[in-house]
């Protein structure tokens, strides 16, 4: 669909959302030898990378304060939850920590995604029995301590992946910002997967036929793990070439920029910070509007039966 089809008011309400771009970024290597990403730049009104996750700007700018506006929707097939309407509470179990459940099998979902803001002197509970963890860091620093009492240091656009069933614990001296994805492992007779940690920057950028995006893929594509987590990277004016319809659910969280979203007859103006849940077979497509780059984090189930 060409833009000039949309309606004019939804044009303007689209341009209207302003980000500031991101600066550049460098791969470095914390204490313990893994490898992270550090922002080299800072954006244009001094903010760090991916500041807008935790700190949105609410656009368009003249509606920041009418009582009662929100972007936040929820159909049978698709939700956008927006920065604004974000509710935080103590997370069950987890010390000096605040979470805001975005995306819960009460929508219809078979997974969770949660935002888990730690304060001082903060630390984390483990997930139900059988059920697998990821989590991510969009703010601060965090270390991971396993059942034998090994630290990894964890920094701005790294990651983890637990498996299920395996002692772990996340504690912070200060504050950050995680966004943590859950769900019950379904399990294959004789293949396991293991603990994983990582960074953004050192996964290479995968091969895309016909599509002009950049992907990376944070989780290994082996028939062990049932679900994957890929970041997409859009340059402004880019776009998905195909329009998507599959079995595959989707949790989506806009890390940088701005764009609209096509979820079945909807168009939806999209910031960072915003958060989507896609259910099966709902028609999806994006496209990068604004002044810098597109950046998500996507959440697939993979590598099982839909039966």
């Amino acid at each position: 669909m060409q833009m000039q089809s949309l309606c004019p008011s939804l044009v303007a309400y689209i341009f209207a959302l302003l980000l500031h771009p991101f600066g550049a970024l460098k791969s470095v290597c914390g204490e313990e030898g893994l490898c992270s990403v550090t922002p080299e730049f800072t954006s244009c009104d001094g903010d760090s990378i991916y500041a807008k996750v935790t700190n949105p700007t609410l656009s368009p700018h003249h509606l920041q304060d009418l009582p009662g506006f929100t972007r936040s929707l929820y159909k049978r097939d698709h939700a956008l939850i927006t920065p604004e309407s974000h509710v935080f509470s103590p997370l069950p179990d987890w010390v000096n920590t605040l979470g805001a459940y975005l995306i819960t099998p009460a929508m219809g979902a078979h997974f969770v995604m949660y935002l888990a803001k730690m304060q001082d002197n903060s630390s984390s509970a483990l997930p139900p029995e059988d059920v697998e963890r990821f989590f991510f860091v969009v703010q601060g620093t965090v270390i991971l301590t396993n059942a034998s009492g090994t630290d990894h240091k964890l920094i701005v656009d790294s990651y983890a992946y637990l498996p299920s069933n395996f002692k772990h614990i996340l504690k912070c001296d200060s504050s950050a910002t995680l966004v943590v994805i859950e769900r019950r492992y379904h399990a294959l007779e004789n293949h396991f997967v293991e603990l994983i940690i990582g960074s953004t920057d050192a996964q290479p950028l995968l091969e895309t036929s016909g599509e002009v995006f950049q992907i990376r893929k944070l989780l290994p594509t082996s028939i062990s793990y049932d679900f994957n987590i890929h970041i997409m990277d859009f340059n402004p004016g880019e776009y998905l070439n195909v329009k998507e319809v599959h079995y595959n659910q989707h949790g989506l969280l806009l890390l940088e920029g701005q764009g609209i979203y096509r979820l079945g007859d909807s168009w939806y103006p999209v910031q960072s910070g915003d958060v989507i849940w896609m259910a099966p077979f709902v028609p999806q497509w994006y496209a990068a509007l604004g002044k810098c780059r597109s950046r998500y984090l996507l959440y697939k189930d993979v590598n099982r039966n839909p039966l």
